[in-house]
């Protein structure tokens, strides 16, 4: 929400010495976001005056049109003869007013303005454009052309407000008032503690049967519609300087003087409004549910089939616009024929999630919806219509209609108990009663009561729902940084849990093995299932929905890191970045099978285990997973030799890397899932309490899956349960104990069927070696049918034998591999090579 400081001071009498910077901090410290002052006219001088051109020459002989002009400027040149300028624009005629700007002035952006000889002239000054003097965008892309009745040599700095401060203000969803003058007036008038004069509060004339029909069929979409008429309209009137530049401040374009007066008041009171040309609006105007597959044109242009759920204003031909989001071109105010004489001025209030829903529905925010998805005042609407029919009256001559219509839905005044001393207790700070009373009356409350008060809430805070509420807005009026620094005190010996330290190697050790961490949003589309490739009754595709998702294309929270990881690598890829390792260790979302309602903790006190374990029981289960992600090459190649592209072995490798930090063995063998290839996937398994649970999978992933989300050749990904990791690791990796006796090495290779893993012959001479072996490393895998045989493969490993006592003897050694040897023949078939 764009301020102007001189609009802001309409409403509040501010001290003549604030500047935007003091009313910034001040209204910052009662609780608004103002992100920034804009200086409007910064380093602007003049001479600027209003000038009459008299005569028009039109240069020939060069590549664009070239006009050379005079302009009386009156005594503003100090001699009163015509002013010679050069010009370009092609928008005004003789015996237009202009802005004229004399040598020796300085236009925004430092640009001196000076005589100067061009296309064979001398222009002294120059006929300005509203960008050329920052005023914004006014539509017309030229020359400002002002209205006859200005007078020549007036000042024009004073006359267009080119001087100005402007607040940009971050509006939260929970403070919608703000979205108006009138709204930040109040918050000014609060921080300095002086007087609002409410421009709400006007004569607004009673009801009456003679208004325009209005016919409401669903009130709890709609609880209150006021309709206005005003007739007599000059359709040739313009808007006036004033009400243009205030919407240009604010950051809306002018278009026509009805539609210009309602966005006027919308800025000004909070209100949307509308205004429909009364000869194109046929029968009463109605208010109701789109039926399912309706057509409706909106302003824009666009053509939009319209949902059971959305709201729409109708007439008798049909929907007429879209309810608090934009109205439909049969019934828009023309601003090009000039034939609008009466309108018919609609102000209502509309339910705001249904404006939400709708809006995002159909991709259509609108300066309308983002107020009522916010929440507009109900009570302002009677103000605002009048509001509307009064500058109508004013700025086109026209005559207000005697009929007021209104329709509204009973409803009372909500109310909160809350004891005196609430806000003490969630603050921890003694305000008082006569400070709490006082701070929710400044709000606009109703205040009664001693101990127990009783608060009825302004129709324009809908946010203020519960005794936290309150106790928010006395403690940001007192001031935030009143509030007292105190520090936690824990309890001696309580550090980081088993868990937090287990998730920090992890990351650590993920870095140093060359990974970068790449966090995402835990938010999916569930397409990317399909894209994956799961299963129908895959566990992964149950997921949490959002009931307010922040994007339409991706309403649930994720089951698997994968999609988020992976379009950060598709990201880099796409910029240039081919040689990628990405890590993310996060949550996961799993809904659980019974639903529970999630009980609002108090805070006030602690909440007990129980009201914990409640709230826990409510929540989706969420365990962490680890995944990584490669592309490109895995060892750079140079000086020093060939590099290497990332494979599957990487990304098993990374799963060994996190068993190893978790202090666990962890079981890899042949697997087949979702996106992974069928023939390079590894499952990952640990065993929990004697049981083997498979907790991820790691390898190459599907081509198809790579062609499908636009991924690098060969991409590899690695994914695992944390969670169930934690549960087999044996704690903190203890340092192995250094023997001082010598190793002693022995190297076997075994023939053994293709079929084979080799994880299984591995364990098979991991138990058959015993005690004494150190180590085992497969160093080669050799397949060559002609020496080997059909279907065999050749698997050589390098065993480390070592007593942590003695030094091991040549037979002690090889006995304990030809233990070895055995066993992995008894349990895999394998028979020593050679």
């Amino acid at each position: 929400m764009r301020v102007p400081l001189s609009w802001l001071r309409e409403y509040v009498d501010l001290p003549a010495t604030e500047t935007g910077r003091d009313v910034q901090a001040k209204l910052i410290s009662v609780g608004l976001e103002v992100e920034t002052v804009e200086q409007l006219g910064d380093g602007l001088k003049g001479p600027l005056v209003v000038g009459k051109v008299l005569t028009i020459e039109e240069l020939e002989g060069f590549k664009k049109p070239i006009r050379f002009c005079t302009v009386d400027v009156g005594q503003a040149n100090g001699t009163g003869e015509p002013q010679e300028i050069v010009c370009g624009a092609r928008n005004f005629a003789v015996g237009d007013k202009v802005v004229v700007v004399l040598p020796g002035a300085v236009l925004p952006g430092d640009f001196a303005i000076a005589a100067r000889k061009t296309y064979g002239k001398t222009s002294h000054g120059m006929i300005c454009s509203g960008d050329e003097l920052g005023m914004g965008d006014d539509g017309s892309h030229g020359i400002i052309v002002l209205p006859p009745e200005h007078e020549v040599g007036t000042d024009a700095i004073e006359l267009l407000q080119l001087v100005d401060e402007v607040l940009d203000i971050a509006v939260t969803p929970d403070r919608g008032y703000a979205l108006s003058i009138r709204g930040v007036a109040r918050e000014t008038a609060t921080a300095y503690g002086l007087p609002l004069r409410d421009p709400a509060l006007l004569d607004v004339p009673q009801p009456n049967a003679f208004g325009y029909p209005v016919q409401v069929a669903d009130p709890m979409g709609c609880d209150r519609f006021t309709a206005r008429t005003v007739t007599g309209l000059d359709p040739d009137a313009r808007s006036p300087l004033w009400l243009t530049r205030r919407l240009q401040k604010a950051g809306m374009r002018p278009i026509s003087l009805a539609v210009d007066i309602t966005n006027y008041v919308m800025l000004e009171l909070g209100q949307p409004l509308h205004a429909y040309d009364r000869s194109r609006v046929q029968g009463p105007i109605g208010v109701r549910r789109a039926t399912q597959g309706e057509k409706l044109t909106t302003l824009d242009g666009a053509k939009r089939t319209l949902d059971a759920e959305d709201l729409v204003i109708t007439d008798d031909r049909g929907p007429i616009g879209l309810a608090g989001v934009m109205g439909g071109a049969n019934t828009e105010i023309d601003d090009t024929e000039n034939t609008t004489t009466e309108v018919v001025v609609e102000a209502a209030h509309f339910d705001a999630l249904s404006i939400s829903r709708t809006a995002r529905r159909h991709k259509l925010a609108s300066e309308a919806s983002k107020r009522f998805e916010r929440g507009v005042d109900p009570q302002a609407a009677s103000a605002a219509a009048q509001r509307t029919v009064d500058l109508l009256v004013l700025l086109a001559g026209g005559t207000a209609d005697a009929g007021v219509t209104e329709v509204i839905a009973p409803s009372a005044p909500h109310t909160i108990t809350i004891p005196a001393d609430h806000p003490d207790k969630v603050a921890g700070v003694e305000y008082g009663r006569e400070t709490v009373v006082r701070r929710l009356q400044e709000v606009g409350c109703d205040v009664y009561g001693q101990d127990e008060l009783i608060v009825t809430v302004p129709s324009w805070r809908p946010d203020l729902t519960d005794p936290n509420d309150l106790a928010e807005e006395v403690i940001r009026l007192e001031g935030y940084e009143n509030l007292p620094s105190t520090l936690p005190k824990p309890p001696a010996g309580r550090g980081l849990t088993d868990r937090q330290r287990l998730h920090r190697r992890i990351g650590r050790a993920l870095a140093g093995a060359g990974y970068v961490e790449a966090p995402n949003y835990p938010f999916i589309g569930e397409h990317v299932f399909d894209q994956f490739g799961l299963t129908a009754d895959d566990p992964n595709r149950k997921v949490v929905k959002l009931v307010n998702p922040l994007s339409d294309e991706e309403p649930a929270l994720r089951t698997t890191l994968l999609p988020g990881l992976l379009g950060a690598l598709r990201r880099n890829d796409g910029r240039g970045s081919h040689d990628l390792a990405l890590f993310e260790t996060g949550l996961v979302f799993h809904p659980r099978e019974e639903l529970k309602i999630a009980v609002r903790l108090p805070v006030d006190r602690r909440p007990t285990d129980e009201e914990i374990t409640s709230l826990t029981e409510a929540l989706p289960v969420q365990p962490r997973h680890a995944a990584v992600v490669l592309a490109g090459a895995r060892e750079q190649a140079g000086w020093w030799g060939k590099g290497r592209p990332s494979d599957w072995a990487d990304a098993v490798e990374a799963a060994r890397v996190l068993a190893r930090e978790a202090g666990t063995e962890l079981v890899v063998r042949g697997g087949q899932y979702g996106p992974w290839h069928p023939g390079r996937c590894a499952e990952l398994a640990v065993v929990v309490e004697g049981v083997e649970q498979v907790i991820g999978y790691a390898g190459e992933l599907h081509p198809g899956v790579l062609k499908t989300l636009g991924l690098p050749a060969r991409t590899s990904a690695m994914e695992l349960d944390l969670d169930v990791l934690e549960l087999a690791s044996s704690g903190v990796p203890k340092g192995p104990k250094i023997s001082t006796f010598p190793v002693a090495t022995q190297d076997v290779a075994l023939v053994v069927d293709v079929a084979v893993p080799h994880a299984g012959v591995e364990a098979a001479l991991r138990e058959g070696a015993g005690e004494l072996l150190e180590s085992i490393r497969l160093f080669d895998v050799y397949e060559n049918a002609a020496q080997l045989g059909e279907g065999k493969k050749s698997l050589a490993y390098a065993l480390r034998f070592r007593a942590a006592d003695r030094t091991l003897t040549v037979d002690e050694a090889s006995a304990a591999r030809d233990a070895a040897v055995s066993l992995a023949a008894e349990l895999t078939g394998a028979v020593l090579r050679g």
